[in-house]
């Protein structure tokens, strides 16, 4: 086909700009490009200029998919599921061979049996065991639990004056509090700590750590089999609506790798924040903490995922002026949807207490257990806080990396300095266990 009529892309690339079709996936911008980026905004800006409220982008070298980045064109694909499918089997790159089966995407964007990959009634079929573990949870015993977490975690490294906030305690602190839920002790916690991190990096290391991560969790649910327990594995081992250790283990995996993922970047975006922010760091130094405005804002500019995967158009449609074909991957970008100015303006005052925002999605597949992870994040952040005041960065935002992936933007250390205690902290005796 020839290119003379296509519109010139800024580097140069020639583009149909109904299609997303190019000279080659070269010359589409990395999905992990932009999750990298300092300041996300800009390259939105960019691709806005460039193909509207959908862009078409790359997921690895070769793999193409349509990003969503307006909140309209988002409610539209989330609420649809006659149209927008999230069953990965419907995914034509990954028929047609364009897709290795060894890719690094396959943990995060292959098919499982579980709710994720469900649409319809199959879906609410398997979101309601999920919907009633959420009900299960004792707010206040899991208050606690954290809180002992946090404080033994404090104690372990204040008397030295510096941290790792992410090493030492953003990392820690959702891994232990869910895996405490579903009755894992603190050692299974860790492993599992190790294959998340690599089941969210997309990189080549992620089907190893998925393996990991769900030969630990198989083990765990064997053993409640023969020994139930007061916790979510036992419930779930139970639930009428699941049939079978499979659907049983993907149950759990979904809720324990969505649990610990988004609290760990949420406590870890809203630390950097309160620590950086002029506006907010005057009040955590005045012990005015602003800890619910703080995390608030995070779920606008940098919520826990910054890219949704994956929604497959099951036939051709058009989207935000673009022809979208059957088949093709969209990923739902729930940070550009923050910046949107159909619905945010980005007047601090205008937007206040404005919880519009996509951070948690929406639609059939919103995340059920947004209050739970609310919990758990809010109490990090005021624990540190609280006992050791004076806590600032030991490092300027631009020095602070970020861990790789196309989906997340998780800072990799948050290093802080902060006066030891005058009395040394000593650990929580609460049990960890709620």
């Amino acid at each position: 086909m020839s290119t003379d009529h296509l519109p010139a892309h800024p580097n140069g690339a020639a583009f149909d700009l109904a299609t997303g079709r190019a000279s080659s996936t070269a010359d589409l911008m990395p999905l992990s490009r932009i999750t990298a980026a300092p300041d996300p905004a800009i390259l939105y800006q960019r691709l806005r200029a460039t193909w509207g409220e959908v862009a078409r982008v790359e997921l690895e070298p070769g793999v193409p998919a349509w990003l969503v980045m307006g909140w309209p064109e988002i409610a539209i694909i989330a609420r649809n599921e006659a149209v927008y499918s999230r069953d990965a089997r419907n995914w034509r790159d990954l028929r047609e061979g364009v897709v290795a089966p060894d890719s690094g995407l396959g943990p995060m964007m292959f098919w499982r049996a579980n709710v994720i990959g469900a649409d319809g009634a199959e879906h609410r079929r398997l979101r309601a065991p999920l919907d009633d573990l959420v009900t299960r949870i004792d707010h206040r015993r899991l208050r606690r639990s954290v809180e002992a977490i946090c404080a033994d975690l404090v104690a372990s490294f204040a008397a030295r004056g510096h941290a790792d906030l992410i090493a030492e305690y953003a990392a820690v602190i959702p891994m232990l509090a869910v895996a405490s839920l579903f009755g894992l002790d603190t050692g299974k916690g860790f492993q599992l700590l190790a294959g998340l991190m690599a089941l969210f990096g997309s990189g080549d290391d992620s089907q190893a750590g998925n393996a990991s991560f769900e030969d630990i969790l198989a083990a765990h649910m064997r053993t409640r089999r023969t020994a139930p327990a007061d916790d979510l594995t036992s419930a779930l081992i139970n639930h009428p609506a699941l049939y079978g250790d499979a659907e049983i283990l993907q149950s759990i995996a979904v809720m324990v790798s969505a649990g610990y993922e988004t609290t760990l970047i949420w406590i870890a975006q809203t630390l950097r924040l309160m620590l950086t922010d002029p506006r907010l760091a005057g009040r955590v130094n005045g012990g005015r903490l602003g800890t619910d405005e703080a995390m608030d804002e995070v779920l606008w500019r940098d919520p826990p995922m910054t890219h949704m995967p994956t929604r497959f158009a099951l036939r051709d449609t058009e989207l935000g002026d673009r022809y979208i074909r059957a088949g093709d991957a969209l990923v739902l970008g729930l940070a550009a949807a923050g910046s949107d100015a159909r619905i945010h303006t980005g007047e601090r005052v205008m937007d206040l207490g404005n919880r519009s925002h996509l951070a948690w999605s929406i639609g059939p597949h919103a995340c059920p257990a947004r209050d739970p992870a609310r919990l758990i994040a809010r109490t990090a952040v005021e624990t540190i806080l609280n006992l050791l005041p004076g806590m600032k960065l030991a490092a300027t935002t631009a020095d602070i990396p970020l861990r790789p992936s196309p989906w997340t933007r998780c800072p990799a250390v948050l290093p802080v300095v902060f006066p030891p205690p005058p009395t040394p902290l000593r650990p929580a005796r609460a049990a960890r266990n709620p």
